[in-house]
Order: C-alpha cells, then sequence, then structure tokens
C-alpha cells in the first residue's frame, strides 16, 4: 500500500497551479449523458474519482476517451442502470441520477459511499424527483426512479443542515429537459454548480439564477454536444494556501478564482496571513509576528467550506492560544483530531466542536488518513513536524489532489511517495520504530 514520507520544517516558495475542480467535474461528466452528442471537458484533473466516473458513464453505455486533461464523452446509446460495483463506491456517483430521469425517465442508481465523514442521506434528492413526477422504490440495493411524465415544478431543496450541492445539481440537470418551468427554492450557492449551470446553458439548457438560492429553469426538448473548461478547484487552492501559512513560506497560486476563496482568505488574514490577490492568483505568506488564533464554523458556501476544516485546524495548532473550530456540516468531519494528537497536538472535541490548544511543535510520527481533507491535514501536520512522518492510506488524498507530492517537492517540501509491499517496484519499508497497528 502507498503511503507518504515527509521530513518537515522546510518553508514551502514558489508558485503552484491549481488543477481543475474535483467537485465540479463529476457532475458536468454527468450532464454529458443528456445528450447523444460529443460532449468535451478541459482541465480535467487526473484524479482516481473522476476515473471512477468514466468507468461509470462506460458502464451506462458511453463512449468515454481521455486526452491528457481533456475528456471526450459520447452518451449515444445508454441504459439507466450501471454496475453496482462501481456505483457504491463513490458518493458523486449520486450525479447520474438526474441526467438519466432526464433523458431516459428512469433511473437506477446503487446506494453511493465515499468518505466516512458523517451521514449524508440524498432524501433531499429524491424528494425533488418526486416533485418533478417521479415514482420512488428501493429493491436490492438499488434506488430506482421512474418518471413517465417529467413535469417542471417548485422544489424545494433546504434540508436541516442546509441546501445540498449535489442534490441541487441532479434536480437541475433532471429538469432541463422537464416540461414547463422549474423553480429550484434554497439551491446550493456553491461556484460548482454555477459552473455546471454554465455546462448545460452550452448544451442549449434554459437557466438562469445558478449560483443564487433560486434557479430559474425552462424546460427544453433537447441538449446537444457542447465545450467546457472546469473551474479551478478552490478547495485544492485552500490547501496550499494554509500549506504556505503552516510552514511560514511563500507561494502563489496560480490559475484560481480569487472570488471562489473568500471566507478562507478573510480567516487567513485574521491570523496574521498576507494574502494579495490578482486577476486569477493568490499570493500567500506570513506577515511579521506570531500568528493569531481564529476561530471558525464551518457553513454552506459562501462560509467557510468544511472541505477545508481539518487543514485549518492543522493550522491553528501552530498559534499560541484556544481556537475553536465548529463543524455543522458533517456530525463525523473530527477523525483527523487522534493523528493530530500522535504528532503531539492539543485538542479537545465537545460534540461539534473541536477546542485546539495551540503553541506546540507537532513531532513526526506514522498517521492514518481517515478522509480525503483529513489526509491533506496530516500532510500539512507532516510539512511542519520535526523529524520524520509517514502518512498511510493516501489513496484518500489520490481522490481529490492531482500530483500532490510533485506540487509540494517544486515548492520545496521533502516529500515522497513508496509503497510498503516488498513486491512492488516503488518499495520502501516503514521503519521499524514508526510501524503502528491498522486494526
Amino acid at each position: 500500500m502507498d503511503y507518504l514520507e515527509i521530513n518537515g520544517g522546510i518553508p514551502l516558495r514558489g508558485e503552484v497551479s491549481i488543477s481543475g475542480s474535483k467537485n465540479a467535474v463529476l457532475p458536468i461528466l454527468a450532464a454529458a449523458l443528456l445528450t447523444d452528442e460529443e460532449c468535451v471537458i478541459h482541465r480535467i484533473p487526473n484524479l482516481s474519482d473522476v476515473k471512477f466516473m468514466g468507468k461509470i458513464l462506460e458502464s451506462l453505455g458511453a463512449e468515454v476517451q481521455f486526452y491528457g486533461e481533456s475528456i471526450h464523452v459520447r452518451a449515444k446509446d445508454i441504459r439507466p442502470v450501471g454496475d453496482y460495483d462501481i456505483i457504491r463506491k463513490m458518493r458523486g456517483s449520486i450525479c447520474i441520477m438526474g441526467p438519466l430521469i432526464g433523458r431516459l425517465h428512469e433511473a437506477r442508481v446503487s446506494l453511493p459511499g465515499g468518505c466516512v465523514i458523517g451521514a449524508r442521506p440524498i432524501n433531499l434528492h429524491l424528494r425533488g424527483f418526486e416533485a418533478l413526477g417521479g415514482e420512488i422504490s428501493l429493491k436490492e440495493g438499488y434506488i430506482i426512479v421512474k418518471v413517465p411524465r417529467l413535469k417542471g415544478t417548485n422544489v424545494f431543496m433546504g434540508g436541516r443542515k442546509g441546501s445540498t450541492v449535489l442534490g441541487t445539481a441532479n434536480i437541475m440537470m433532471a429538469a432541463v429537459l422537464a416540461e414547463g418551468d422549474t423553480v429550484i427554492e434554497y439551491a446550493a450557492c456553491e461556484p460548482e454548480v454555477k459552473d455546471l449551470a454554465d455546462f448545460l446553458i452550452k448544451m442549449g439548457a434554459d437557466i438562469h439564477g445558478a449560483g443564487s438560492p433560486t434557479i430559474y429553469i425552462k424546460g427544453v426538448s433537447k441538449l446537444h454536444g457542447a465545450e467546457h473548461t472546469v473551474i479551478p478547484d478552490r478547495i485544492e487552492a485552500a490547501t496550499y494556501a494554509i500549506a504556505a501559512a503552516a510552514t511560514q513560506g511563500e507561494v502563489t497560486l496560480a490559475n484560481v478564482i480569487p472570488e471562489h476563496l473568500q471566507s478562507v482568505l478573510y480567516e487567513l488574514r485574521q491570523a496574521n496571513v498576507e494574502c494579495l490577490t490578482g486577476t486569477n492568483t493568490i499570493r500567500v505568506k506570513r506577515n511579521p509576528g506570531p500568528l493569531r488564533p481564529v476561530s471558525i464554523a464551518t457553513q454552506p458556501y459562501p462560509g467557510f467550506p468544511t472541505d477545508v476544516q481539518a487543514q485549518f485546524m492543522t493550522l491553528m495548532t501552530q498559534v499560541n492560544g484556544i481556537s475553536i473550530i465548529t463543524e455543522r456540516i458533517f456530525e463525523s468531519r473530527f477523525m483527523h483530531v487522534p493523528e493530530l494528537e500522535r504528532m503531539g497536538a492539543k485538542i479537545e472535541l465537545e460534540g461539534i466542536n473541536a477546542i485546539v490548544e495551540g503553541g506546540r511543535q507537532l513531532q513526526g510520527a506514522h498517521v492514518m488518513s481517515s478522509d480525503l481533507r483529513a489526509s491533506a491535514a496530516l500532510v500539512i501536520a507532516g510539512l511542519i513536524a520535526e523529524n520524520r512522518t509517514i502518512i498511510s492510506r493516501i489513496y484518500h488524498l489520490d481522490r481529490g489532489y492531482e500530483k500532490l507530492e510533485q506540487k509540494l517537492r517544486i515548492l520545496g517540501a521533502d516529500i515522497g511517495r513508496w509503497n510498503s509491499d516488498p513486491d512492488s517496484p516503488n518499495y520502501r519499508a516503514i521503519p521499524s520504530s514508526l510501524v503502528i497497528s491498522e486494526e
């Protein structure tokens, strides 16, 4: 199994180019199912989740071809059910339901998985499909939605924890081919939703208001092929920005949309980190003097992203004082805390709050990833820790960070990827002093 080895204490310096957005590209690829013509998507990040989505589209009957950072999809003849075992492994696979319902009026999708970060029910998706005329059943692990007549209506997407990004995407993709008008109330406002809408509009959809809480859709009879470039990944950008601040470095983020990171940049500035924005760049470096403690609470966009909570917590371990990190989106998104404590951090959990007593020098250790963003937090911890850090289960990282170790090496980090399997060509044994049980 692959693992990362990091020798910390080196400030990151230089420029890093941010890849296309993972959270934008998955529903955009799914939207290619809405037409029998070819769609071409550019700035595709080389991630395991993207490859999984390609396999899912192929299992539905689509032709999928990768050409470097571009992907060509033609869904000429598709069926309403795909490969059960592939779909159930990835949370983002649920976004194929909307396009299948829109084009075929039927979808059979296995219950999706993904990172273990708390309950992420799809009841809002199903409620929206019901409003559009869907009949829903569950059989042998499949969610089955049949829509004899797909008719536009008002759909309310609000839930106990706010709106849902993939739910908004799913209803939008189904509604573009519905009869009449659809209004999505309390829609997710994330940039990834707006990017999907922009792609659908290029395909011939009639959509207004995407990126706001109310989206208006006028159904059309047919969509056509289109070409689109995916927006930069704001979560990847935030991760490198925090890493620069944590290592007392100076890093320029290239190929970014600064407006998508306003909440993160605000909190970094509150912590005494300089963030200078350009047209599509952000330069991050520590101001003179110590970091200041900052308390945050995760919220739907434009609030502080839950996907950046773990990384920001790692930064706060280096601040003299108390910071309170409040997680309002996912109840189990503190699984990185025990691993940070293994490295010397002092963090107490009280319900949805993590109380960080900062100012302690982290020490290298063997730690294990529990999910995608926890993995990123541990990488940042390794970059600032004394001595060597080993991070296992990094397949989580490969789901959402393209060429992470290569990009960090360009910035000066001492980081490498190895495999603990003696039969692997990239074999290196984990030092016996750092071996821990994975039980």
